[in-house]
């Protein structure tokens, strides 16, 4: 079992900057790979960014490419989403997922997600 609880989350302006963490409690954390998804008022869920369980690989939807970076420390059971040069589309809910993905861009192939954390971006 692995319990997760993101934060960082919180309002800035456009082209700002913020970084949201996502730790991670229980064991086998380092077993997991992470994803972070969002979700806009309205809209569905959908792949923002995902992480092999050492590292090594990365993966990142089109719309945030060059611009969010993530990363994880596993001696830290916690993995970040750094978010630079944002948009007022970034605005939404931001959840972190662990999880063993056949398919990294789909929700439901991960097993564990955080409560979400809010990001709201202001033009």
């Amino acid at each position: 079992q692995v319990q997760l609880v993101e934060s960082g989350g919180g309002l800035v302006q456009a082209g700002g900057s913020l970084r949201l963490s996502c730790a991670a409690s229980g064991r086998s954390f380092s077993n997991y790979f992470i994803g972070w998804f969002r979700q806009a008022p309205g809209k569905e869920r959908e792949f923002v960014a995902a992480i092999t369980w050492s590292g090594g690989n990365t993966d990142y939807a089109d719309s945030v490419k060059g611009r969010f970076t993530i990363s994880r420390d596993n001696a830290k059971n916690t993995g970040y989403l750094q978010m630079n040069s944002l948009k007022p589309e970034d605005t939404a809910v931001y959840y972190c997922a662990a999880g063993r993905p056949d398919r990294v861009v789909l929700d439901t192939d991960y097993r564990y997600w955080g409560q979400g954390t809010q990001v709201t971006v202001s033009s």
